[in-house]
C-alpha cells in the first residue's frame, strides 16, 4: 500500500508488553480494511515492545514508531501518538489485547452511512488467571445506533457508562478534526484518564454510531490488571468520575430520577469497592478508621444526591448491598467490605463473575 493519507490513524502505546504487541499488530494488519497507518509510541519501554513494533515497521510501511526519550505514561503516549495521525479518524487499542478483523471495515460502513465524531463498539471481556490460562469471557454488545443530534445521543450517555462502553478510549474511533477542534487531550491521571478525556469529547458531541457489535477482545488478567492494584485513591480518583459525569448530565439539563438511579448504582459500587480496599493492610487503616471513612462518605453531598436513587437492576448481589448503603447503616457496610475482600481474596474468578452483573 503507497503512503496515502490514511482513512484511519491507530495509535498504540507501547510500554512493557513484549509478550502482546507482536500479535495485536497481527491483528491490525489482518484487518480487512487496508487503509490505515499504525504509530507505535514507544514510551521508553524496559523490554523488547519496541524492537518488535520496528521489526513489523520494517516490512510494512503503513508502520511507524515514535520514540519517547523518558517515560511520560500512557496519557502522553496517546497525546504523542494524536499529534502526529495524519488520517481522518482516530483509534487507540491497547497493544495487549486482540481485535477481530472487521473491526474498521464495520466502523467505515456506519461512517459512511452516518458520519458521526465518535463511533462506539462493544467489548468482549476475556479473562485469564495468574498464570495466563482462559477462564472466561463476557460479551458487552450494545444497541445499534446511528445518532446525528446532541438532543438525540445525550440521554444514552449514561446508559453506556452503566454498560461500562462509555469510559474507555479503545472501544471508539474519534474523528480526527473533531478531537483538534476541542482540543481533547489526555490527563495524566490513574484509573479514570479515559473518562476524563471522554466526559470532554462528549460535551459538545452533535452525532454519535453505536455498533451492535463487540470485535474487541479486552484481555482481564485477574493478578496483574491495574484495577486489582492497591491504588491508595482509588476512591477519589472514582468519586471524581461519578462526579464529571453528574456534572455534565446537569449541564445538559438531563439529571433526572433514572439518571441518578443509574449514577447512584455506579457510585455504590466504587463505595463497596472502598471498603474493600480499606480492608488491604496497604491501607494502613483500623477498625475505627474504616467507620470514620464510611461516616465521612456517608455525609458527602454527591452520596446523598445519588445513592438513595440506586436502582441494582439485574444484580441480586448489588441489591443486597444497596440496603444498608442507602439507610447509612456503617456497622453492616464495613462487614460487607471485609466479606467482599475475603471474596476477592481467596475465590477472585467467582468474584469477577458476579462483579460483572449488570
Amino acid at each position: 500500500m503507497t503512503q496515502e493519507q490514511p482513512i484511519f490513524s491507530i495509535v498504540m502505546p507501547v510500554y512493557g508488553v513484549e509478550d502482546y504487541i507482536a500479535q495485536a499488530i497481527s491483528c491490525i494488519q489482518a484487518q480487512t480494511c487496508p487503509a490505515w497507518e499504525l504509530i507505535c509510541v514507544d514510551d521508553a519501554t524496559p523490554d523488547a515492545s519496541a524492537r518488535i513494533a520496528e521489526q513489523a515497521a520494517q516490512s510494512d510501511e503503513r508502520i511507524r514508531v515514535v520514540h519517547h526519550d523518558a517515560n511520560k505514561g500512557l496519557s502522553e503516549a496517546r497525546n504523542t501518538g494524536m499529534a502526529a495521525a495524519r488520517g481522518t479518524y482516530l483509534w487507540m487499542p491497547d497493544p495487549d489485547d486482540t481485535y477481530e478483523p472487521t473491526l474498521l471495515q464495520d466502523c467505515l460502513d456506519a461512517l459512511r452511512e452516518n458520519p458521526a465524531c465518535v463511533t462506539v463498539f462493544g467489548v468482549d471481556e476475556c479473562y485469564f488467571d495468574a498464570q495466563g490460562a482462559f477462564l472466561y469471557d463476557h460479551a458487552i454488545t450494545p444497541a445499534r445506533q446511528s445518532l446525528s443530534s446532541a438532543a438525540e445521543l445525550r440521554p444514552h450517555v449514561v446508559e453506556l457508562e452503566r454498560q461500562t462502553l462509555l469510559g474507555y478510549a479503545w472501544n471508539k474511533i474519534y474523528d480526527l478534526a473533531y478531537l483538534r477542534t476541542t482540543g481533547a487531550r489526555f490527563e495524566t491521571v490513574k484509573l479514570i484518564e479515559d473518562i476524563a478525556f471522554n466526559v470532554a469529547v462528549f460535551q459538545n458531541l452533535d452525532s454519535l454510531n453505536v455498533l451492535a457489535s463487540a470485535p474487541y477482545h479486552y484481555a482481564r488478567r485477574l493478578r496483574d490488571n491495574l484495577t486489582n492494584k492497591f491504588i491508595p485513591d482509588y476512591y477519589e480518583l472514582h468519586r471524581r468520575r461519578i462526579d464529571m459525569l453528574a456534572d455534565q448530565q446537569r449541564s445538559w439539563g438531563t439529571l433526572d430520577g433514572e439518571t441518578r438511579a443509574t449514577l447512584g448504582s455506579l457510585f455504590a459500587r466504587y463505595v463497596l469497592s472502598a471498603l474493600e480496599r480499606n480492608c488491604d493492610p496497604q491501607a494502613h487503616m483500623s477498625h475505627a478508621d474504616r467507620k470514620a471513612w464510611i461516616r465521612k462518605t456517608f455525609s458527602d453531598e454527591l452520596y446523598r444526591d445519588l445513592i438513595p436513587h440506586a436502582q441494582a437492576q439485574n444484580s441480586r448481589a448489588l441489591a443486597f448491598c444497596l440496603r444498608p448503603l442507602k439507610a447509612r447503616r456503617a456497622g453492616t457496610c464495613l462487614s460487607l467490605g471485609r466479606l467482599i475482600h475475603i471474596a476477592r481474596g481467596k475465590l477472585l474468578p467467582l468474584f469477577t463473575r458476579i462483579k460483572s452483573e449488570r
